[in-house]
């Protein structure tokens, strides 16, 4: 079976190339070099492309490494220019990422598991039981597939933000979204700073530290409420990692990467929109360096939660900056085709084993 280049950070591309393919050490560097550039700044997913390349290496190349497995087998366009594309994975499965195009950015949104097992009650994603955590290569395929799409492979950079918002929890995936930040981060490869990259988690305090150490990105935690109680109602996982966990991994991980957290809080009528809310709320901000994103609700069918109104949410917000601290409300993007915060969902199930 072919070695999936786009699972290959590129010390591991350097590693293949010498044990696989024979190359010698003192042209191990520029060939590895010369991959990373074609393929990830240029596009390129055919060796035979590779013209920097001599063509009796670029054969043996071509026999050893393939590229991106995935496809996109559906594009949704909304009203407001927003793209959710449904991406077909090798093995069948599906994910979907968006592209939301803003006046001086464009941001990819991707996932990085098969469905979700945290089943946060107010989103959609929640509602697909886990199937799988996606490959490096599926993860970075995603951001390849997008850029194909837009046509961006040339100095004016399209998309210049990631975020990991996708369906999932990125820190279930540690090991595999470590390696496709790498690529992502990589100079010879896609080439986007540590503040271009966020990556959201619901949580799962335990895995802080090591992101702080080893991922290094903006992180963006799903807070949606400021007290144990309502939080574990809404969202089960913080039964296991309570609020005073997380802000302990926080502030470590704000101590180390010297950047804020961004706080992401869903307004939800009725259930966190209060003022004792944004009491409690302002209370855990002064605890480490964070900002808040107030983000409409964005409804799907079968949901029992209704979104705040958007004077509710304005003033929820003043509360937040009149305590000196910084709130920004975001508004709602593509929820038209469900692309919206928390409303990526496919039809892909675990698969059952059969006895045989």
């Amino acid at each position: 079976m072919k070695q999936n280049l786009f699972d290959l950070n590129y010390e591991d591309l350097k590693f293949f190339l010498s044990e696989k393919i024979g190359i010698k050490e003192k042209k191990l560097n520029m060939r590895a070099q010369q991959i990373f550039t074609a393929a990830y700044q240029k596009g390129l997913n055919d060796f035979e492309k590779f013209t920097t390349i001599p063509i009796d290496l670029r054969e043996e190349l071509s026999k050893k490494i393939s590229f991106n497995d995935s496809k996109i087998v559906e594009t949704h366009e909304s009203s407001d220019g927003t793209l959710k594309f449904l991406v077909e994975l090798f093995d069948g499965n599906k994910v979907e990422c968006v592209y939301i195009p803003e006046k001086t950015r464009g941001t990819v949104c991707v996932s990085s598991q098969v469905g979700c097992s945290l089943t946060c009650t107010f989103c959609r994603s929640g509602t697909q039981r886990l199937v799988k955590n996606l490959s490096a290569s599926e993860i970075v395929s995603q951001i390849v597939l997008v850029k194909d799409k837009l046509k961006d492979w040339g100095d004016q950079k399209i998309v210049t933000n990631i975020v990991f918002m996708g369906q999932g929890e990125p820190l279930i995936n540690m090991k595999n979204l470590k390696t496709a930040i790498q690529i992502l981060k990589d100079k010879k490869g896609l080439n986007y700073g540590n503040k271009k990259i966020t990556v959201s988690t619901s949580g799962i305090a335990n895995k802080i530290p090591e992101a702080a150490d080893e991922i290094g990105t903006y992180l963006a935690l799903s807070l949606h409420a400021p007290n144990d109680k309502l939080r574990e109602e809404i969202m089960p996982i913080n039964k296991k990692f309570k609020i005073k966990d997380l802000i302990q991994q926080l502030k470590y991980y704000t101590s180390v990467v010297k950047e804020p957290i961004f706080l992401e809080y869903v307004m939800l009528k009725g259930i966190n929109d209060t003022e004792d809310c944004a009491k409690q709320l302002v209370k855990l901000m002064a605890q480490f360096p964070s900002k808040v994103n107030l983000i409409e609700f964005n409804s799907w069918p079968g949901v029992k939660f209704k979104p705040t109104e958007r004077k509710d949410i304005e003033k929820f917000s003043k509360y937040i900056q009149d305590k000196g601290y910084m709130s920004f409300i975001r508004r709602s993007r593509g929820d038209d085709v469900l692309a919206a915060c928390g409303q990526l969902r496919t039809e892909s199930q675990k698969r059952k084993k059969h006895l045989s």
